[in-house]
């Protein structure tokens, strides 16, 4: 569905929740000044929205500041998505385990809107300053997991995601056009595997591969991410076996995972 398309369909829901996300985005509590430059929406427009989240916990505004912060009420909700809808609690021992064996940095994620969505993170023995952090959302065109998963999404779905996609040139080695992806997810569909090869960040490298259901449906990705300077390209390379396998034990679980039951007492 386009953005416009969207919008007309989701109303005010649609339009309240963007500016949830907007809030959000700032990263730290912010004022109504801040906001109405950039939430394209009328003054008196914003604050009824604004005040509806408030009223509802979804967002908290502190009286003295004069700011507004996500609420008490989205940590609840994200720790019931955390654990209803990631994979994070289904794959925390394939996690631990990878990790220690390899003294590398791991990754989960997940799709969310053509982005990701960094879920669960286990640092490596000597742990390096990067953007992937547990919550975080980063792009998919130029990360190693994201590539992994974007290779096995059906073509609809690879389409739609493919157009959310900024191409920015994050370092010399991005990929800054569709044409130039697409070429790529081929090769990784084929190996099984992805490499972000310096292609976010200068200095960082990782291989990646997806978790996929017994369908072929994509669930996630996990990735060992190291740096450049302590490893060389065939090394990261060795590691597409102990990567691959870890995605498929992760697929398992959760292809045979149930949520539990409620019992009537």
């Amino acid at each position: 569905m386009t953005g416009q398309g969207r919008e007309t369909t989701d109303g005010t829901v649609g339009r309240t929740l963007a500016v949830l996300d907007l809030v959000a985005a700032f990263g730290r509590p912010v004022r109504f000044a801040e906001i109405l430059p950039v939430a394209g929406l009328p003054k008196a427009t914003l604050y009824r929205f604004l005040q509806a989240l408030t009223h509802q916990d979804m967002l908290a505004y502190d009286d003295d500041r004069q700011t507004y912060a996500p609420g008490m009420r989205l940590v609840r909700l994200a720790h019931a998505a955390w654990a209803q809808s990631s994979l994070a609690p289904l794959a925390q021992e394939v996690l631990d385990r990878l990790a220690v064996d390899l003294g590398q940095t791991v990754h989960l994620a997940q799709l969310d809107n053509g982005a990701v969505l960094y879920v669960d993170k286990r640092n490596a023995k000597l742990p390096v300053e990067m953007f992937a952090q547990s919550g975080k959302v980063g792009p998919a065109y130029c990360t190693g997991v994201g590539k992994a998963m974007l290779a096995h999404l059906p073509e609809d779905k690879l389409a739609a995601a493919l157009s959310r996609q900024s191409y920015h040139a994050h370092t010399p080695n991005s990929l800054t056009s569709a044409e130039a992806l697409r070429a790529e997810l081929v090769r990784i569909r084929e190996r099984g595997y992805a490499l972000d090869d310096e292609e976010h960040e200068t200095g960082i490298a990782c291989i990646a591969a997806p978790i996929l259901s017994g369908t072929g449906r994509v669930l996630g990705a996990i990735s060992v991410t190291t740096t450049t300077a302590t490893t060389s390209r065939a090394q990261l390379l060795a590691l597409a076996g102990p990567v691959t396998q870890a995605a498929a034990q992760i697929a398992a679980t959760a292809d045979t995972w149930r949520f539990p039951e409620h019992k009537q007492a």
